[in-house]
């Protein structure tokens, strides 16, 4: 007998829970039958797969290095099945794309909206991710495509630059530094109240890095992990933040104001996994995000 399909999905159901009950119940098939299909596998192979002594299941040697290969083998079948379905004029299709948070801001909502008026029989799930997770996802074929930010991607990541993001201090109506006519030294922001993102944005860490590298130490008196609660309560307190300035351009209210010396600029990049089928959808995303940024002036430092 020689391992099938289902053998290369059970196998990984179980090696995920490391509990074949678990596995089990995500099959929807009986513990059992996955015992019996497990060993029918390791049968066809030679090899124990699983070492089932211990508290948990654990991959074996073997299967350590088996699993490598079933996961591939299964990932690049749901390729070729996209492949098939794949329809050129994009009058039906399925894009799967995920954003680092400080996009949701400005970029996935134009972005999505100009996407689907063009090409409303496609399907978009549409995710928030962190970029390491972003690239992980891409590695397996959980997404096509994603937005992040330049930088020592993980390997079989290709990157594409989209546009240069800057950052700059932004006010709401209610603070003093509304009227100032040009850059403000980034000096001024120590000991100064700030609302900030909080430090599990990438946004956050740029921030601090730049803080400590010119020894300015400001008081945090507010922490957000939404930009939108953020922005809001900029609009309405006399606190400062920093944010792309892109996000400022969305919100008629704040108004930016350069820093001196100013935070380092980031490449925005779309990223997509390499030596992959990209779909018609996909093609046609890469295209559209392209030209929007060209159309909106953002350029490439």
């Amino acid at each position: 007998m020689k391992p099938e399909l289902r053998h290369l999905r059970y196998l990984l159901a179980v090696a995920g829970h490391a509990n074949f009950t678990r596995a089990a119940e995500e099959l929807r098939i009986s513990q059992p039958t996955l015992s019996q299909q497990i060993k029918q596998l390791e049968t066809a192979l030679g090899v124990r797969l699983l070492d089932r002594t211990g508290r948990t299941v654990r991959l074996t040697d073997a299967g350590t290095a088996y699993i490598h290969y079933a996961r591939r083998a299964l990932r690049d079948l749901a390729a070729g099945e996209r492949a098939v379905l794949d329809v050129q004029d994009l009058s039906r299709g399925h894009l799967r794309l995920a954003v680092t948070p400080t996009f949701t801001a400005y970029l996935t909502g134009p972005l999505v909206a100009d996407f689907h008026t063009r090409h409303p029989g496609i399907t978009l799930d549409v995710r928030e991710l962190a970029q390491d997770r972003v690239e992980a996802d891409l590695l397996d074929d959980r997404l096509d495509l994603g937005i992040a930010f330049a930088g020592a991607h993980l390997p079989g990541v290709e990157a594409t630059a989209l546009f240069t993001e800057t950052l700059s201090l932004v006010v709401g109506p209610h603070h003093p530094d509304t009227a100032t006519p040009g850059p403000l030294p980034v000096t001024a922001l120590h000991e100064r109240h700030l609302a900030l993102l909080s430090g599990d944005f990438a946004t956050r860490r740029h921030i601090d890095e730049h803080f400590a590298a010119h020894h300015v130490q400001p008081r945090i008196a507010v922490e957000a992990n939404s930009i939108n609660a953020l922005t809001e309560i900029v609009a309405r307190t006399p606190l400062a933040t920093v944010l792309p300035d892109a996000i400022s351009r969305e919100h008629p209210h704040l108004a930016p104001i350069p820093l001196t010396p100013a935070l380092p600029s980031r490449t925005v990049t779309l990223l997509r996994r390499e030596s992959t089928y990209q779909s018609a959808a996909a093609r046609a995303f890469t295209h559209q995000t392209t030209q929007w940024a060209h159309a909106l002036g953002y350029t490439l430092d």
